[in-house]
């Protein structure tokens, strides 16, 4: 049964949910099936089922940079990227047309990579999603937001790390690849912040994201997946910069799994519209 929404009419959305995720079941209709009921019992109307590039064969060559940087990360792709992106497709086709009482979207959380931005292109141009979220988990090869790699912030200069990775957000709007924007500071994942006012950068970011018609997720991804002492959704002077200028925020929960569909998605509405 469905549960009660925040307010009358108001479409409840997850903008990211990811599916398989190494579920060892695969797909089928069972294991997509509990996705909806979790969905519908947290109140939701629209959830968007996403997947990793780096789960997919087809991506290999997009990942370079990333496994070259060092054994760690090398070690860590090889491990996830075991899938096609074709047994994916095919269950999408398989489920479109079926009515459900929440509403489904399906996708790719993409790596924007600069290095291999040319090749990324290529490969996204053989496949139709209903939607692409654009993500930063790399700054130059480095893998900031792996728990395996918490401690390289110790030697990295925080204002530095924290420029480079809205310059490569800029490059990835600039793409014109991508529909959503995911978890727009996960840079602050470990608890580092700068010493720096970031306002300009901001604004840049939201111009960007309004000319490429893109939304930004409101996510609740570091709480739920790093930490409860994580801020929940974006921090306020960027949550307010977005706002001012009128770009579109979506609610994220980031959801690895099943249970999490849902999660925080009312407080993250409240910071959007309260």
């Amino acid at each position: 049964m469905i549960l009660l929404k925040i307010m009358k009419n108001q479409i409840m959305k997850d903008v990211h949910v990811h599916f398989l995720h190494g579920n060892p079941i695969g797909y089928n209709i069972d294991f997509f099936e509990g996705f909806i009921k979790v969905a519908q019992n947290a109140g939701l109307s629209e959830i968007y089922l996403l997947e990793h590039t780096h789960q997919f064969t087809e991506f290999e060559k997009v990942y370079e940079p990333i496994k070259s940087y060092n054994e760690f990360q090398h070690n860590w792709i090889t491990e996830r990227m075991n899938e096609s992106i074709e047994d994916y497709i095919n269950f999408i086709k398989m489920v479109k047309d079926k009515k459900y009482p929440v509403k489904v979207k399906f996708g790719l959380e993409v790596c924007y990579i600069p290095e291999t931005a040319d090749i990324l292109t290529d490969v996204l141009k053989k496949y139709v999603f209903d939607f692409l979220t654009g993500s930063v988990h790399w700054i130059d090869g480095w893998g900031f937001d792996h728990k395996g790699q918490k401690e390289t912030w110790e030697s990295k200069n925080t204002e530095e790390i924290y420029k480079r990775y809205y310059e490569i957000m800029f490059q990835l709007c600039e793409s014109n690849l991508f529909t959503g924007l995911a978890h727009p500071d996960s840079i602050k994942c470990f608890g580092y912040k700068p010493n720096i006012d970031l306002s300009d950068y901001y604004n840049k970011l939201a111009l960007l994201l309004n000319k490429h018609n893109m939304y930004a997720e409101n996510s609740g991804g570091l709480k739920l997946n790093y930490s409860s002492d994580n801020e929940l959704g974006l921090n306020s002077k960027l949550l307010s910069i977005l706002k001012k200028n009128n770009v579109r925020i979506e609610t994220a929960s980031d959801a690895h799994n099943q249970k999490d569909v849902g999660a925080n998605i009312r407080e993250l509405e409240k910071m959007i519209h309260g």
